[in-house]
C-alpha cells in the first residue's frame, strides 16, 4: 500500500505595502536620525533619476535650501522606499524642472541655465509592481525580506523578553486558538501560521526517506495500533535546504499516527520550536503545546496539558532529555501502571533513567537509542560537525583561522566538534576525564589539557559533555574578553550562569541569543543561548541526519509496545543491533549505494545469518 501526500498548501494572500516617500523631519522622527544624518545619507546633486518622473500628484515638493526630500524605510510602519532617486538640494543651486521636462540650474543673481540633460533609463524588474504588493506592511524590527513569512530562514530562536516584535505579544496560554476542525486541544503560538508550517513539511519528507518508507511498509500493518504516545522533542528551526527538524517532528508523528498511534507532544527546549510549524501540527488535529520563546513556567505548563488531560492515560513516552519522564514520576506516579515503555533519546536522559533504575525506582521497560550505533554516529558526531560551525557564524559572524577552542569532552559530540574547527584552521584544545577518550583526542591530534591551564588564552569554549558545572564562575572571571562560551550538550547545566545573573554584572542584549555578560572593570564574555543548546537553538541541524534518530525512535517505540510479556523487565536496554542495521539501510538508497551480499560459504565462514546482524553488541563502530 502507498501513501499519498497532498499539498495542502496554497498561496498566501499577503497585504500591499505603502509606497510613500518621506521628508527629513519624518526620517529624523521614524529611523531616529540626526539632520545631519539625513544629509549625510543623501547623494549629492546632479545625479539624473533612474527612473522615468512620478506623476505630478505623487511627485515630491521642490526641495528648500539646506534640504531634500528621500525615500525611507520606517521600521515603525514598514513601509518601501520608492526606487527614485534621491538630491540634495545646494543653497547656491536649485534645481528646478522646465515645462517640457528638462531641469534648469537657478544662481544665486537669479540666472536660469539649462542643465545637461541625462539619459533616463528605467530599471525593469519582472513583475515588478506585483512583487512589492506581496511585502507585509507589518514587520516591527525585522528586516524587510525576513519577513515576508514566518519561514525556517529565521534561524534565530529568541527567548521570552526577546521575541519579535511582529508577533503578538499576547501569551499563547491567554489566547483562544481553534484549528479548522474546531478544535482548541493545542497551545501554540499562531494557528494562522500553519500553511507556512505545512509548506515545509511537505519539503522535509522528500529529505527523510527512512520514515517515509517505514511508513509505507508497516502503515497496513498498524503496528502502534492502541497507542497513546506523550512525546517531549526537540521542536527546532532548520535553514538547510527550507527543511526543519520540527517538520521531522511532524513528519515523525504523522508517520506514528498511520502506524496507528495517538499522540500529545511538547517541546523540550524552550528556545528551539518553530511557531509555524508548530501550527501546522495543531492544523492536522496534533495536540501540540510549544512556541518560541517559552519561560520555565509555560514550559513546565506545556507538558502538564500534555500529560494531564481528561479521558486520556498515556502508555507510552518519547522523551528527550528526561523532563516529561521527570513530571510523570513527580506529578502522575499512577499512571506508569498502564504505561509500556519509555524511549528516551538524549545523554542526559538516559543518565537520569540508569539513576532510577540503579535505584531501584524504574517501574516499567525503557530504550536507550541515544547510545544506538545509529543515533551515536550519525546525529551526535557527524551532525555536530556540521552543526558547530552554523551556530557560531550565525550568532558571532567570526572567523576560525587561527582562533583558540578549548573542547570540554572527547565524546561523539566533541569529536565532531573539533573535527570541523581543527578543518576550518582553528588551534583546538580538548578536555577529557575518560583516559579512552583523552587518548583518542590525543591520537587525533589535539592536545589534551586542564580547563584552568588554557581559559585565560583561548577565544571559545565549547562544552560538550552532558554533566554539570563544566564551565565554572571562576573559569568566567578569568577568561579574556570578548571570550566565546556555548554549549553543545543537552542539559544547560553545563555552564554555570546563574552565577552570572548578580548585580555587579552586566547583561546586554546583541541580536537573538546572542548576550554580552560586562564585569565592573569592562571585559564581557559572549554568552550564546544563554548556555542551552548552541545548534537546536542558534542554527540547523541537517533533517537527513535526524531522519535517523526519529526512524530509531519509532522502531524503539513499535518494539516495546508489541513485546510480549516478560521480554522487557524494569530495566534500560539498547535497541537492538538488528533494527540499527535496518535503520541503516533504509537510508542507503538516498545515496544510489549498493551492499554486497554474503554467499553462503562466506556467511557459514563467519558464523552469521546473510541477512544480519553483522556485528555482535561489543563490537564498537
Amino acid at each position: 500500500m502507498s501513501v499519498q501526500v497532498v499539498s495542502a498548501a496554497a498561496t498566501a494572500k499577503v497585504p500591499e505595502v505603502e509606497l510613500k516617500d518621506l521628508s527629513p523631519s519624518e526620517a529624523e522622527r521614524q529611523l531616529g536620525l540626526s539632520t545631519a544624518a539625513v544629509g549625510a545619507m543623501v547623494p549629492p546633486a546632479g545625479g539624473g533619476d533612474p527612473e522615468a518622473p512620478a506623476p505630478a500628484a505623487e511627485r515630491p515638493p521642490a526641495p528648500g535650501p539646506g534640504s531634500g526630500p528621500m525615500a525611507a524605510l520606517s521600521p515603525a510602519a514598514g513601509k518601501v522606499p520608492q526606487a527614485s532617486a534621491m538630491k540634495r538640494s545646494d543653497p547656491h543651486h536649485q534645481h528646478q524642472r522646465h515645462r517640457d521636462g528638462g531641469e534648469a540650474l537657478v544662481s544665486p543673481d537669479g540666472t536660469v541655465t539649462e542643465a545637461p540633460r541625462t539619459v533616463k533609463k528605467q530599471i525593469q524588474f519582472a513583475d515588478q509592481k506585483q512583487e512589492f504588493n506581496k511585502r507585509p506592511t507589518k514587520i516591527g524590527r525585522r528586516s524587510l525580506s525576513r519577513s515576508i513569512s514566518q519561514s525556517s530562514t529565521d534561524s534565530y530562536s529568541s527567548a521570552a523578553s526577546y521575541t519579535d516584535s511582529s508577533d503578538d505579544e499576547t501569551s499563547p496560554r491567554d489566547k483562544q486558538q481553534k484549528n479548522s476542525k474546531g478544535s482548541s486541544d493545542f497551545c501554540v503560538k499562531n494557528i494562522k501560521q500553519a500553511e507556512f508550517g505545512r509548506r515545509e513539511i511537505e519539503i522535509a519528507e522528500q529529505e527523510m526517506p527512512a520514515l517515509m518508507a517505514l511508513r509505507k511498509r508497516a502503515q497496513g500493518e498498524k503496528p502502534l495500533a492502541g497507542a497513546k504516545i506523550v512525546g517531549c522533542t526537540h521542536i527546532t528551526a532548520q535553514t538547510a535546504a527550507c527543511l526543519s527538524p520540527h517538520s521531522l517532528t511532524q513528519v515523525l508523528m504523522e508517520t506514528l499516527g498511520a502506524l496507528g498511534a495517538q499522540c500529545r507532544w511538547a517541546a523540550c527546549n524552550i528556545y528551539s520550536t518553530l511557531n509555524e510549524v508548530a501550527a501546522a501540527l495543531a492544523e492536522s488535529g496534533f495536540p501540540v503545546f510549544a512556541w518560541k520563546g517559552e519561560s520555565e513556567d509555560d514550559f513546565w505548563w506545556c507538558i502538564d496539558r500534555c500529560v494531564n488531560v481528561e479521558g486520556w492515560q498515556p502508555n507510552m513516552i518519547l522523551d528527550d532529555g528526561g523532563d516529561l519522564t521527570h513530571w510523570i514520576y513527580k506529578k502522575y506516579p499512577n499512571m506508569f501502571k498502564k504505561i509500556k515503555g519509555i524511549v528516551e533519546e538524549s545523554v542526559t536522559g538516559v543518565h537520569r533513567l540508569y539513576q532510577l533504575s540503579k535505584a531501584g525506582k524504574l517501574c516499567v521497560p525503557a530504550m536507550n537509542v541515544n547510545d544506538s550505533v545509529t543515533k551515536q554516529k550519525f546525529d551526535n558526531l557527524y551532525c555536530c560537525r556540521e552543526s558547530i560551525l552554523d551556530g557560531l557564524k550565525r550568532t558571532t559572524d567570526m572567523m576560525f583561522g587561527g582562533k583558540q577552542v578549548v573542547v570540554c569532552g572527547y565524546g561523539e559530540v566533541g569529536k565532531g566538534c573539533c573535527a570541523a574547527l581543527k578543518a576550518m584552521g582553528s588551534i583546538v584544545y580538548v578536555t577529557e576525564i575518560d583516559p579512552i577518550c583523552a587518548l583518542q583526542a590525543c591520537m587525533d591530534g589535539f592536545r589534551l589539557v586542564k580547563l584552568n591551564e588554557v581559559i585565560r588564552q583561548v577565544d571559545i569554549v565549547i562544552t560538550c559533555t552532558g554533566n554539570k558545572n563544566v564551565v565554572t564562575r571562576e573559569h568566567l572571571d578569568r577568561m579574556k574578553n570578548s571570550c566565546i562560551v556555548c554549549n553543545m550538550g543537552h542539559s544547560n547545566t553545563e555552564i554555570d550562569v546563574a552565577s552570572l545573573r548578580t548585580p555587579e554584572l552586566t547583561w546586554e542584549r546583541v541580536r537573538s541569543q546572542v548576550d554580552h555578560v560586562i564585569w565592573p572593570d569592562g571585559k564581557r564574555i559572549v554568552l550564546l543561548a544563554e548556555g542551552r543548546l548552541l545548534n537546536l537553538s542558534c542554527s540547523t541541524v541537517p533533517t537527513f541526519v535526524l531522519s535517523i534518530t526519529a526512524t530509531t525512535q519509532a522502531l524503539a517505540l513499535i518494539e516495546l509496545y508489541n513485546a510480549p510479556e516478560g521480554r522487557y523487565k524494569q530495566d534500560v536496554y539498547l535497541l537492538p543491533k538488528k533494527m540499527d542495521e535496518y535503520v541503516a539501510s533504509l537510508h542507503l538508497p538516498t545515496f544510489d549505494a549498493h551492499l554486497t551480499e554474503l554467499t553462503d560459504e562466506q556467511a557459514k565462514y563467519l558464523g552469521l545469518n546473510k541477512n544480519g546482524p553483522f556485528k555482535p553488541n561489543y563490537y564498537r563502530y
